[in-house]
């Protein structure tokens, strides 16, 4: 990989072969802006980039499965989710396990299901997680490892998509790698693809959306370069030129936000500011080919194709995610249709249909009623702060661990044993700095690419921002998880800024200075990694690494 590997927006490389036929190269017109900056030039090095994010991919998923089913009891929220997940593969639904938890849990984990109740749970979430959760499971029986399986995989195939993401956006494969690398060394990240919880999905499945839809811009700016192309002509003349009703990749975008959202229901945040900002892509697409004003009727002609597909697209995907639920006569609320017969919502959607809004209009109750409103916890953190990681959370701990047990050995003072879901702090903290340059760029610079950075970061995380102002119910740092993707891209164009910049005298400087940054994160990283995998460590050995004292 030489450098710079990031060129300008408007750069024009040669026609290449993609997926066996050859893409249309404007016949000795390459001097005729309109199709060469419509044109989709990516990097010509498809094989390589691919052996990279490979490479990438098996070394970030062998850091994470290595000792994955350790501890080997249900840790942090994997009491609900693990077995949540064992009576779906079940029954087809959730079923209660009676309080204390502590009881429950030790007799799941050794294999008693006796007290798992008959009647349905009411669950909070939509059902896609805990199915996948269930695959693990189902493949490697219900144990530590089986229930953590699945997010192994799935944190994998995060850092695989957001490789491909960061390539695309900045028709870089360098600048692609280095979001994988810096991806595939945070500890947040890395934490949450070895518990069994929802939200690695969820993450996967937005920035996955995001992906397509950055895929669906080039095709569409492709598709207009051919029409010219055929036509012969320079431009549209001020005409609007042909709505493309059917855009693959628009609909690959809707599945996996209904994907995305059959995990949690706050990815419609990104759906909406992304389905506004792919239309907006549109927009800009057909007033560069010369549609001149006639441009803005993207919004209705493009618009509503592209409603279609994201928004009905989504709410088919997301309907299917809860097959169990229909398909079986014992999950939560299932048989209220029946039980109201007069009521509005059976009358106008049949008892199926009447019986699963009203349990949806339960969920919605209960996140934004009193119970939740008035519940404290000690891991509480502000969202305003999550960006420059102020307060992280404990995952698991255990405490007071005296000299001579466990392997303790320390002289003097208890050794303990942590898993902190704690981001890589140098990482994150030149991804805040690398958001306000991305913002600069996107605004000021008019570069399109670092608004995908922004917007990404904007819909993951500014809505929590205004919960936390609003309301008053605990929120948790490790819902950052779903940022963090749009956080490294953004750290990993603001990186290939430099080099693709830099003057052929200070080629060198910038390069060292990009590596530098990229070494101090792996290296905090490995500082850290005691505190992510739950080793063994005396207590003072352990505060030298809370840099912060609301990490404590």
């Amino acid at each position: 990989m030489t450098t710079p590997d990031f060129p300008p927006p408007d750069a024009a490389p040669p026609a290449r072969v993609l997926g066996g036929a050859t893409r249309l190269a404007p016949p000795r017109i390459a001097d005729l802006p309109t199709i060469v900056r419509l044109r989709d030039f990516m990097p010509t090095d498809g094989v390589r980039s691919w052996v990279l994010t490979g490479a990438i991919a098996a070394l970030a998923f062998v850091m994470r499965v290595v000792n994955l089913g350790y501890p080997s009891y249900l840790i942090f929220d994997e009491t609900y989710y693990a077995k949540d997940a064992f009576s779906m593969l079940r029954f087809g639904y959730e079923r209660q396990w009676p309080d204390p938890m502590e009881t429950t849990n030790k007799a799941f984990v050794a294999g008693d299901y006796s007290f798992m109740q008959s009647g349905p749970s009411f669950i909070v979430h939509p059902p896609l997680g805990k199915w996948l959760i269930a695959i693990g499971e189902q493949i490697f029986g219900v144990n530590a490892f089986g229930w953590r399986f699945m997010s192994c995989v799935f944190g994998t195939l995060l850092i695989v998509v957001t490789i491909r993401l960061a390539r695309r956006v900045s028709r870089s494969t360098l600048v692609g790698v280095i979001a994988g690398v810096l991806l595939t060394f945070d500890g947040l990240e890395f934490t949450m693809s070895r518990i069994a919880l929802l939200d690695i999905f969820q993450a996967f499945f937005v920035v996955a959306a995001v992906a397509a839809l950055v895929v669906d811009r080039d095709w569409f700016r492709n598709r207009l370069a051919d029409q010219l192309t055929f036509a012969g002509a320079k431009d549209q003349g001020g005409a609007f030129g042909r709505v493309a009703l059917l855009r693959p990749w628009r609909w690959v975008a809707g599945v996996m936000f209904g994907c995305a959202i059959g995990v949690k229901w706050n990815s419609v945040y990104v759906l909406a500011a992304f389905a506004v900002l792919s239309v907006l892509w549109d927009v800009g697409a057909r007033r560069l080919a010369g549609a001149d004003f006639r441009s803005w009727l993207a919004l209705l002609y493009d618009g509503l194709p592209a409603f279609v597909a994201l928004v009905l697209g989504a709410v088919a995907t997301y309907v299917a995610t809860w097959t169990g639920w229909f398909a079986t006569s014992g999950g939560w609320d299932r048989t209220w249709g029946t039980q109201h017969p007069d009521d509005p919502l059976v009358k106008a959607f049949g008892t199926d249909l009447a019986s699963w809004l009203w349990y949806h209009k339960e969920i919605y109750d209960f996140h934004t009623g009193d119970f939740i409103n008035k519940a404290t916890h000690p891991y509480n953190a502000n969202p305003a702060g999550w960006l420059l990681m102020l307060r992280p959370i404990g995952i698991d701990a255990i405490n007071g661990i005296k000299n001579g047990t466990e392997g303790c050995t320390v002289p003097s003072g208890d050794c303990l044993r942590v898993i902190s879901g704690l981001g890589t702090p140098l990482l994150w903290w030149f991804a805040a700095v690398a958001l306000v340059v991305a913002c600069v760029w996107w605004l000021a610079g008019r570069d399109w690419r670092f608004g995908v950075a922004v917007v990404g970061v904007a819909s993951t995380w500014l809505p929590w921002v205004y919960q936390g102002v609003t309301t008053t119910r605990p929120l948790f740092f490790f819902y950052a998880i779903v940022i963090v993707p749009f956080t490294v891209l953004g750290l990993a164009m603001v990186l290939g800024l430099i080099l693709g910049r830099a003057r052929a005298s200070g080629r060198r400087a910038a390069a060292i200075a990009v590596g530098v940054v990229v070494a101090l994160v792996v290296l905090d990283f490995g500082y850290l990694y005691p505190v992510f995998t739950d080793v063994l460590l005396p207590y003072n050995d352990w505060l030298t690494r809370m840099w912060l004292h609301s990490w404590i």
